[in-house]
C-alpha cells in the first residue's frame, strides 16, 4: 500500500471539509479527530459514533474518490499502531485483571493512558512542534490561556517554561478574565491556548481577540475544527479518549512536555543562568529550613 495514501486523504479532507454538505462535514471532522478509531472501527460502528448512517460514510468514500468504505478505511487501518501494542513488563498490566473489578478498571485505564499517549505524540511533527518552540522563544510576550479542567495543563506549562521564556503569563492568572490579561497583545505574541470538547468558549473568545490584535495563535485541543469561522495559527492535535466520562489529559500532558523540552533545548545562555539561579535559589532554601529545623 502507499504508506502516503493517509497522509494524502487527511489533506484533502482537510481540503474539501468547508465546501461538503453538513453530514458529509460532519463525517470529515469524525475522521479527522478520530484517525485511529476510523482505522479500527466497522462501518457500523462508526456510524453510531459519528452520528451519520452507514449510507453517509460510503457516500463520503466515493466523494473521495474511493471504491468504497473499506478502501478508505485502509490506509487509516494499515497505518494504526495497535493500542495494545507490547510494551516493557505488559504482563503487570494483564495481571491487574485478576484482581477484580477495581483490577479490571486499572487496567483498562492503563492501556487507555498508554494509548492516548501514543496516538498523541503519533500526530506531532518536529517541524510544527520546532516551530512553535521558536516561536515562543522569539515572542515579545507568550500568553498561556485555558479554563476548568484544562488550566491544570496551563499552569504546569507555565510553572516550567517561565524558566526559559521570562515573559511568559497565565491568563487567567487569578480570578480575572482571560481577555483583561490579554488587554496588551499583539504582533509579535504568542497565544497558546488549551481546550477539549466541550470547547471553553471564554478560550476561544480570548483566542480570538487576541488573533485580531495580531498575535500568533497556537491551539493545543482535540480537533481540526474547534469554532466556526476561527482557525488558529498553528494546531497541536492530541487524543483524549477515556474510559470515564471526562477527557483525559494524558497525550495533551505528553505533548506539553516535548514542546518544554524543545524550548529548553532552543534555549540560549540567559536560560541556563535562570535555570541556575532557581535551582540555587531551591538549594539555600532546603538549606535554611534544614538549620531551622536543627534549632
Amino acid at each position: 500500500m502507499d504508506p502516503t495514501l493517509r497522509t494524502r486523504t487527511i489533506s484533502r479532507l482537510k481540503e474539501i471539509a468547508p465546501t461538503l454538505s453538513p453530514r458529509l462535514k460532519t463525517v470529515a471532522k469524525y475522521i479527522l479527530d478520530n484517525p485511529a478509531e476510523f482505522g479500527l472501527d466497522s462501518i457500523r460502528e462508526t456510524a453510531r459514533k459519528s452520528g451519520v448512517s452507514t449510507f453517509t460514510l460510503v457516500r463520503m468514500a466515493h466523494q473521495m474518490g474511493f471504491a468504497g468504505y473499506d478502501d478508505m478505511r485502509e490506509p487509516f487501518r494499515h497505518a494504526l499502531v495497535s493500542s495494545t501494542e507490547d510494551v516493557d513488563g505488559r504482563e503487570w498490566v494483564d495481571e491487574l485483571r485478576d484482581s477484580g473489578p477495581a483490577g479490571v478498571a486499572h487496567a483498562t485505564a492503563t492501556l487507555n493512558s498508554l494509548a492516548v499517549v501514543q496516538r498523541s505524540l503519533q500526530r506531532q511533527s518536529t517541524e510544527k512542534l520546532e516551530r512553535v518552540a521558536d516561536l515562543m522563544l522569539q515572542a515579545r510576550t507568550v500568553y498561556v490561556t485555558a479554563m476548568r479542567a484544562s488550566y491544570g495543563l496551563a499552569f504546569h506549562f507555565h510553572y516550567i517554561a517561565r524558566m526559559a521564556l521570562k515573559s511568559i503569563q497565565l491568563a487567567p492568572s487569578h480570578v480575572g478574565s482571560a481577555i483583561d490579561e490579554l488587554s496588551d497583545a499583539g504582533p509579535g505574541d504568542v497565544v497558546l491556548a488549551v481546550t477539549f470538547t466541550p470547547y471553553s468558549r471564554e478560550t476561544i473568545e480570548a483566542a480570538m481577540f487576541a488573533k485580531s490584535r495580531g498575535a500568533t495563535v497556537v491551539f493545543v485541543t482535540d480537533s481540526e475544527v474547534v469554532a466556526p469561522h476561527f482557525k488558529p495559527d498553528i494546531s497541536l492535535l492530541v487524543s483524549t479518549n477515556s474510559t470515564h466520562h471526562f477527557a483525559c489529559n494524558s497525550g495533551a500532558m505528553a505533548v506539553l512536555e516535548i514542546l518544554l523540552a524543545m524550548i529548553f533545548q532552543g534555549g540560549d545562555q540567559t536560560t541556563e543562568t535562570r535555570i541556575r539561579k532557581y535551582e540555587d535559589l531551591r538549594v539555600a532554601h532546603n538549606a535554611y529550613w534544614v538549620a531551622q529545623k536543627k534549632h
